[in-house]
């Protein structure tokens, strides 16, 4: 994120440095008694400096383009009811809002979108800003809105952007947020006009985040330079269809008609799409020079900014939906809670956008969560139907090998000219830079150009007879379906407004990127769920999960799967759906390849044992029974090794005496469980010892050095052959992370006790491990160690919540400013419950650490019979605004898995309201 700017030299400071650093002392000695003293003038930055940009949200406002009267309704929690007579002023009103609350989250997001981000930040943006320069979200999103766009959508799109620019008409940064305080000690910046284009590249930022396998396909051809096809193989098992079921279970694939059909006896029959096969000609070996251009890569992507996601590691999300037969209202409940990274404010923004009277002239009466940039509501419900995604982990993206010839690239044995544009780069307080963009015909840019070293390949690649000569060395490309202009902002406002399933599956299909999970619910007793998206189909042989050989057609996508062919289900006689990044479809009833990278199934199948479980039992789900499932920490993987851990026969008193803990254990993760704390541990030591150790080092922490066994040996070596290697990763995008993938490895090997992965070399204070359980023995003995160190030796003073924290941090500033802006804008640490892989979601990155990584970014559930029982919560507050009362006042709630009451209707609407402010045309 933006650099910081306080830096140190090691070198003793001149005469002038120390008079710099005096007037920097002196200038956070005054800060810091302006804010905290209530000093109302005594400093630049005061009180009254930090309230400045604090919204109004009572009275009257005149605003110029309004044909009537807006009332903007707030509660306790400022969140925002807007209630307009026509579409266009509703959407200008939300335009307005979101500005007054979040601007400068906005402005920040529009420039990381359009890769100018050096601009507000300097130089240390120039190399993100390039990479997505070379993208090119902002280009794209232009010939969305110019050519794919409908005339209603526009018109929206102009009234957003126009509530935003009245908002920051007359207004100088410092008069906006903090932020822009701050910033204006370092630059020049000013906040520039919002433009309906603005609104639309956001889409691109949230499709990145989810976009599928990249990680993977990266990480797996980076596997290929210690690790064998079987080995790979082990740690990319199989999806596990037997045990964890799939989202559609009553449909599948009619051969004869081309369409997915529900309840149909049809066979899958050939489709055009294979299941299995590889990339880099059919190898499974990466040429060993793509291991350095590709780890290139992956830190290339790994430093764009964080934008709802986590830059595609451990992205996950909870959905699901229960009919009225299982309900104690007879009618549906619908839950959802997308896990993202955590980012303060929250990417959600709760509020209602209501028209006094709906009408051909104003259209909607919708509430939930929103994207402040975004008209429109992307989750929730309007009077008729509710709904929720998840990231449905298609594969969207493919990254290609290019030779490079002269000015061109080979493809078919002829060389083309690529398609080359220039981008300029504005820095602030630097010097602008030029870059030039390269691209293959189908648009796919050269992402190897955003780095020197990316563009050489090994000089010992290994690629198959057919392939060019590697010369200089092989580029790469990517096709991804987002760079393709599309419409899935039309889907956005055709959902809001949507009154049944028909009206549900036509927005649906405007829904291209990012292909979501979508489940559904109607106040008449209907429940379903709908894959959408621009899902491409890839010739026999290529599943997309390596890099292809752009030189040959035959890699190149061959189109893309038919809306009518997509998975679906619609009142399913089980009477629920479950949506946690699970397989969509069962293999054997559908001919295409969605992803060879599902998430495994353990979230969604612990979903459905719960609802089931209440089924079973006689009972009807509650409200506050869909608020519980969410809050399930149950540890899957703990199930699985905590009985082989207790069957050890261990020597040390003191590793016995954490062993005991697990005695007994329900295998829950709460807060302040000491046994969930001593699993973990052991469980990352585990992870550590029979996998991590043996990865190359572009999957490992940074800076964690080992002694390494040689390639393609999952066993201990001779210490005469072992080679000293330094991980290269960051601790929370490194392997093995400790989800469900991972959860599945153990799972294939667990009774296998003399498997080459229980195998580890001595060390200085270890011997080796020879099976299964003398390298649990181990771990259970480092993770007693390890918890000493980092929690005391007393156990009783040991707790999960004491490793397992959330800090939110202000994604600029926050995170790269100097130490006072971070103690100004940051927020926390939280304890919490949960885990990986469990429903209460909240990850952690097992080999880098325990800190939570991600969230349930925010939880509802939606009560068909009255929405005014509806409950939802967000993880910060609705202001962006670092001082507001409601920059993070419903974290602690959100922390213990409260729930928010959220007012729908006109009367409870008003029954919450404590501010009302009336926008004047």
């Amino acid at each position: 994120m933006p650099p910081n700017t306080t830096a140190s030299s090691g070198q003793k400071p001149g005469k002038s440095g120390r008079k710099k650093g005096r007037k920097a002392r002196l200038f956070l000695i005054v800060l810091v008694l302006a804010l905290f003293g209530g000093v109302a003038y005594g400093g630049y930055w005061g009180v009254s400096t930090v309230r400045a940009s604090f919204p109004q949200t009572k009275g009257s406002l005149t605003l110029d383009g309004l044909s009537g009267p807006v009332d903007v309704k707030r509660d306790g929690n400022g969140i925002p009811q807007i209630y307009a007579s026509s579409d266009e002023d509703l959407f200008m009103a939300q335009g307005y809002v979101q500005a007054q609350d979040r601007f400068y989250e906005m402005d920040v997001r529009r420039h990381m979108t359009s890769g100018r981000l050096s601009e507000m930040f300097g130089s240390g943006q120039v190399k993100n800003d390039e990479f997505l320069r070379t993208m090119g979200w902002d280009r794209v999103a232009k010939e969305e809105y110019d050519k794919k766009l409908s005339a209603s959508t526009k018109k929206y799109l102009q009234a957003y952007a126009k509530g935003v620019n009245a908002y920051l008409k007359g207004k100088d940064g410092e008069d906006i947020s903090l932020e822009y305080a701050a910033l204006g000690f370092t630059n020049d910046y000013k906040p520039q006009e919002w433009t309906p284009v603005d609104s639309v590249a956001w889409l691109k930022a949230m499709a990145w985040d989810l976009r599928g396998n990249m990680q993977e396909e990266i990480d797996r051809s980076l596997m290929t330079s210690r690790l064998g096809p079987k080995q790979i193989a082990d740690l990319y098992p199989e999806y596990p269809y037997s045990r964890n079921k799939t989202i559609t279970q009553e449909g599948q694939y009619d051969s004869v008609t081309g369409s997915y059909v529900q309840g149909s006896s049809t066979t899958a029959g050939s489709g055009t799409q294979s299941t299995s096969g590889t990339g880099l000609a059919g190898n499974t070996t990466a040429p060993d020079g793509l291991q350095s251009q590709l780890s290139k890569l992956y830190n290339v992507l790994d430093n764009v900014p964080t934008a709802v996601g986590v830059n595609g590691n451990g992205i996950g999300s909870n959905s699901w939906v229960v009919a009225g037969e299982h309900t104690i209202t007879n009618k549906p409940l619908l839950a959802n809670d997308p896990h993202l990274s955590a980012s303060l404010p929250s990417v959600w923004y709760q509020m209602g956008l209501h028209c006094t009277s709906v009408s051909s002239k104003c259209q909607y009466d919708v509430s939930g969560y929103t994207f402040a940039g975004m008209p429109g509501v992307v989750i929730g419900h309007n009077q008729n139907i509710a709904w929720g995604m998840t990231n449905s982990g298609v594969d969207v993206t493919d990254l290609y090998l290019e030779k490079i010839t002269g000015e061109g690239y080979e493809y078919d044995g002829k060389v083309l000219p690529f398609t080359t544009r220039k981008e300029t780069i504005k820095v602030a307080g630097g010097s602008t830079k030029t870059i030039v963009v390269r691209e293959t015909k189908d648009g796919m840019p050269l992402l190897s150009d955003r780095d020197d070293e990316l563009v050489k390949v090994g000089k010992k690649a290994t690629v198959d007879s057919g392939a060019p000569d590697r010369g200089d060395g092989y580029a790469i490309a990517l096709r991804w379906t987002a760079l393709d202009p599309g419409n899935s902002m039309d889907a956005v406002f055709q959902l809001d407004k949507a009154s049944n399933w028909s009206e549900f599956r036509t927005a649906a299909a405007s829904f291209d990127v990012p292909s979501q999970n979508l489940i559904y619910a109607d106040t008449n007793d209907n429940i379903g769920y709908q894959l959408p998206g621009k899902i491409p189909t890839r010739s026999k042989g290529d599943d997309g999960s390596l890099p292809s050989p752009g030189w040959n057609s035959k890699y190149q996508w061959t189109g893309y799967i038919k809306q009518s062919a997509l998975p679906y289900e619609y009142n399913p006689k089980r009477g629920y759906i479950v949506t946690a990044n699970q397989a969509v479809v069962d293999k054997d009833k559908y001919p295409y390849t969605l992803t060879t990278d599902w998430g495994y199934g353990t979230r969604s199948q612990r979903i459905s044992d719960l609802i089931e479980a209440k089924i079973k039992g006689g009972g009807k789900i509650s409200t506050d029974d869909m608020r519980q499932m969410q809050l399930d920490d149950s540890s899957e993987i703990a199930k699985l090794i905590v009985p082989k851990l207790l069957k050890i026969d261990v020597a040390d008193k003191n590793v016995r005496d954490a062993q005991k803990l697990l005695e007994g254990w329900d295998y829950t993760q709460d807060a302040d469980s000491a046994a969930a704390a001593y699993f973990n541990a052991t469980w990352r030591n585990i992870l550590k010892l029979a996998f991590g150790n043996k990865l190359p080092k572009e999957l490992r922490v940074k800076g964690q050095c080992l002694n390494v066994a040689p390639v393609d040996s999952t066993g201990p070596a001779d210490e005469n052959q072992t080679v000293r290697e330094c991980g290269q990763r960051e601790a929370d995008q490194a392997q093995p992370d400790g989800g469900d993938r991972w959860f599945e490895v153990v799972r294939k090997i667990i009774d296998d006790q003399n498997n080459d992965w229980w195998k580890a070399p001595k060390t200085r204070l270890d011997k080796a491990a020879d099976n299964r359980d003398e390298l649990f023995a181990r771990a259970m003995k480092d993770a007693r160690w390890e918890l000493t160190a980092k929690l005391g030796k007393d156990m009783d003073t040991w707790s999960w919540g004491r490793l397992h924290r959330l800090f939110l941090k202000n994604q600029t500033l926050g995170t790269e400013g100097p130490g006072v802006l971070q103690y100004m804008l940051n927020r926390g640490p939280w304890k919490l419950s949960g885990g990986e892989a469990t429903v209460n979601a909240t990850g952690w990155n097992a080999a880098g650490g325990y800190g939570v990584v991600w969230v349930p970014s925010m939880r509802m559930v939606v009560n068909l019979d009255d929405f005014d029982k509806s409950k939802w919560i967000n993880l910060s507050g609705a202001s962006g605004h670092a001082y507001s009362a409601h920059y993070t006042d419903q974290t602690d709630k959100w922390a213990k898995g409260e729930l928010l009451p959220w007012s729908f209707s006109d009367k409870a609407v008003d029954k919450s309201t404590s501010d009302t402010l009336v926008l004047k045309p």
